[in-house]
């Protein structure tokens, strides 16, 4: 099979073969493509859509399939299955129950190819903590989170917590040790402990901006330490919703391409229709905008809309090239998570989407290899 397009990167049109599941070759086209080849997108942070949650106490391995399939029709061509705070046991089961059916299924191994426990050592006060519900937020226990990781069948590669907690910093140690990367996230920590979780091994900043309180101190707050950080990177939601333009701009600016990706944070409620649901233990509302938010306040839920549309808000809201946003949405997650990065050369598996856009219009994902 030979693909006509042009190449995200450079804008030339090349023709891409492809043949049992790699690239055979790249040259240059005799035609005038007009539509776009890249490497698939991977995002750090999954929930599950369309009613599906990978926290569900009742997650089932078909369910596990079908957010899997419809990652896929937005480009996401691999993704890390986010667990949130909940009790010991409904994690125990989602870690098990997605790990069983990548254990029977070597094409959903490929596409989940390492897990992210959002929580529960996260803070518990309004405002960081977001929609995690309360009263399963707890300060850090390695002992359970090893037994999550047996379940997980090893494949928890991202945990996310608030460097404030009581032991924090001796999991930190331990996660870093066992080539765990450690985000910062919905937490309400002062300067000095964000610089000691760094010290610790903290690597990454979960949706830095977002799980915070409404009213900061100007100067001194864990958004400007974060992103003062030269040894952390950041991961933005760029849903439209999360962060206004502007933020999203100076975020990009600071950290630069090379400490910066993009997370979509779907979560179950995406494509569902406006409504009121029941998640997390908690009422949710899917407003017609797509936007989620705990039902009757402005707070946000998770991200009713997938990573393809945040690369193309990303183009919007900073001027960045096509190149450099794509590449925020599938390069970057993959080097902070040491997963091979794809790239479009002969000898690389053909992980490709091909898609339409135009300067300053959406990313439509066409076709998924």
């Amino acid at each position: 099979m030979i693909l006509h397009a042009r190449h995200y990167a450079t804008n030339e049109p090349v023709a891409v073969t492809v043949a049992r599941g790699c690239i055979a070759g790249v040259s240059a086209s005799d035609r005038e493509p007009s539509s776009w080849i890249a490497p698939a997108l991977f995002d750090p942070q999954i929930n599950g859509c369309l009613g599906i949650s990978f926290n569900s106490p009742a997650l089932a391995p078909e369910q596990v399939r079908t957010v899997a399939t419809v990652c896929r029709e937005h480009g996401i061509g691999a993704f890390a299955p986010t667990l949130v705070t909940n009790s010991f046991e409904a994690l125990h089961h989602g870690f098990a129950t997605l790990a069983g059916a990548l254990d029977t299924d070597p094409e959903l191994a490929r596409i989940m190819p390492c897990f992210h426990l959002e929580g529960p050592y996260l803070s518990g006060e309004d405002g960081p903590r977001g929609a995690h519900p309360r009263e399963h937020t707890r300060d850090p226990d390695w002992d359970e989170f090893r037994r999550w990781q047996d379940a997980a069948g090893g494949r928890i590669r991202m945990v996310t917590l608030a460097p404030e907690r009581a032991g924090a910093l001796a999991l930190i140690e331990k996660l870093a040790a066992a080539d765990v990367v450690v985000a910062i996230g919905h937490t309400a920590a002062s300067g000095q402990q964000i610089r000691d979780a760094v010290n610790a091994g903290a690597r990454t900043s979960t949706h830095l901006g977002n799980g915070c309180h409404a009213v900061l101190p100007r100067h001194d707050n864990y958004i400007w330490e974060q992103l003062a950080c030269d040894d952390l990177w950041a991961s933005m939601i760029t849903d439209g919703h999360h962060l206004p333009a502007t933020l999203v701009k100076c975020f990009s600016r600071v950290k630069g391409a090379d400490r910066l990706l993009i997370t979509s944070d779907v979560g179950s409620l995406a494509g569902m229709p406006p409504g009121k649901y029941r998640e997390w233990g908690t009422d949710l509302e899917v407003l017609p905008s797509g936007k989620i938010v705990v039902a009757g306040t402005p707070f946000l839920a998770g991200s009713g809309h997938f990573t393809d549309v945040c690369v193309s808000n990303v183009i919007r809201m900073t001027g960045m090239s096509l190149k450099d946003a794509i590449d925020l949405a599938s390069a970057q997650p993959r080097k902070l998570l040491g997963l091979p990065v794809t790239k479009i050369e002969a000898g690389q598996p053909a992980s490709l989407m091909l898609f339409d856009w135009v300067s300053g219009g959406e990313v439509t994902v066409r076709e998924m290899l």
